[in-house]
């Protein structure tokens, strides 16, 4: 059964640290291109980050240069390292598994398998 976990949220001061997981069952991380995601205003939610099996990552623009993707072959885990938190950052964050490639990859349409979510809150 495909599950996808994810934790590590928390309550954290502007320009703090957090990294998120997200532990997957019933598949491997590794040949199944993953991302996070986030609401947005006007959008359920909106994609934060990606990372391909090839290992390539991507970004929104939003958090480049801030948060770092990447994944545990032997945890079956993806993470997302969150650094500089602004208190924009604030929002429950879910991980998905790209099952179609009809759009871009950070539209969730394409994306299945979502896990309750993790809160991350920043503020002072």
């Amino acid at each position: 059964q495909v599950q996808l976990v994810e934790s590590g949220g928390g309550l954290v001061q502007p320009g703090g640290s957090l990294t998120l997981s997200c532990a997957a069952s019933g598949f491997s991380v590794e040949d199944i291109n993953m991302a996070w995601f986030r609401p947005a205003p006007g959008k359920e939610r909106e994609g934060v980050s990606y990372i391909t099996t090839s290992g390539s990552t991507y970004y929104s623009d939003s958090v480049k240069g801030r948060f770092t993707i990447s994944r545990d072959k032997a945890k079956n885990t993806v993470y997302l390292q969150m650094n500089s938190l602004k208190p924009e950052d604030t929002a429950v964050y879910y991980c998905g598994r790209r099952r179609w490639y009809s759009s871009t990859w950070s539209d969730p349409t394409d994306f299945d398998n979502w896990g309750q979510g993790t809160q991350v809150t920043v503020s002072s």
